[in-house]
C-alpha cells in the first residue's frame, strides 16, 4: 500500500514539474504563434506557424527589419506581426513616391511587397521618442501598421518577442 502511495506522489510531482516548466517556458522563453493575414507577405503567408523568441530582447535592444510580435490595443488576444523600419530617436517619413526617409535618408531595403501607395501618419515626418519603434507589414499596401492611428508607434513595453522561426 505504501509503495502505491509512493508512485501516485512520485507521479503527481513528476506532473506538476512538467506543467510548471511548460508555463515557464510559453511565458518567457517562446511560444508559437499563426500568422493570420497577408499583411507579411511575401515574407510570411496565412496560416505559417510561427515559434515567437521572447527571451532575446531580455538581453539586447531591437534592431531594425526584425520580424517583431505585439498586441493589437484594441482587440483582446489579438497580435501583430510586423517588421522594425524606424528605430527610437529616429524620425520617419514616406514620401508621395512610397520612399520611406529615415532622419532624412532614403531607406535602402527589399522587403517591401510593392511600392507604397498610402503613406498614412508618415506623409509628415514622424519623430520616434527614445522608447519607440515605427513598424510595418512587407505587404505594404495590405497592411494596418504604424501608418494608422490604430496602431502608431510602437513602445518598446508592448514587443512581446521576435519570429524566430517558421515551423510547418
Amino acid at each position: 500500500m505504501k509503495s502505491v502511495f509512493k508512485e501516485i506522489l512520485s507521479t503527481s510531482l513528476y506532473l506538476l514539474c512538467v506543467l510548471v516548466l511548460t508555463f515557464l517556458v510559453i511565458k518567457y522563453v517562446g511560444q508559437r504563434t499563426e500568422v493570420n493575414g497577408a499583411s507579411m507577405e511575401p515574407t510570411l503567408h496565412n496560416g505559417d506557424n510561427l515559434i515567437v523568441d521572447k527571451i532575446s530582447y531580455r538581453f539586447k535592444e531591437p534592431e531594425r527589419f526584425d520580424i517583431i510580435v505585439f498586441p493589437f490595443e484594441y482587440e483582446e488576444e489579438t497580435y501583430f506581426i510586423k517588421r522594425i523600419i524606424g528605430m527610437p530617436g529616429e524620425e520617419v517619413m514616406i514620401d508621395e513616391d512610397g520612399v520611406i526617409y529615415i532622419n532624412g535618408k532614403e531607406l535602402h531595403e527589399s522587403y517591401g511587397k510593392e511600392v507604397i501607395e498610402d503613406a498614412g501618419l508618415a506623409a509628415e515626418t514622424i519623430a520616434l521618442g527614445e522608447d519607440e519603434y515605427f513598424v510595418m507589414g512587407d505587404n505594404r499596401n495590405n497592411s494596418t501598421d504604424s501608418r494608422s492611428e490604430l496602431v502608431g508607434n510602437l513602445h518598446r513595453d508592448d514587443i512581446i518577442g521576435r519570429a524566430w522561426v517558421r515551423i510547418y
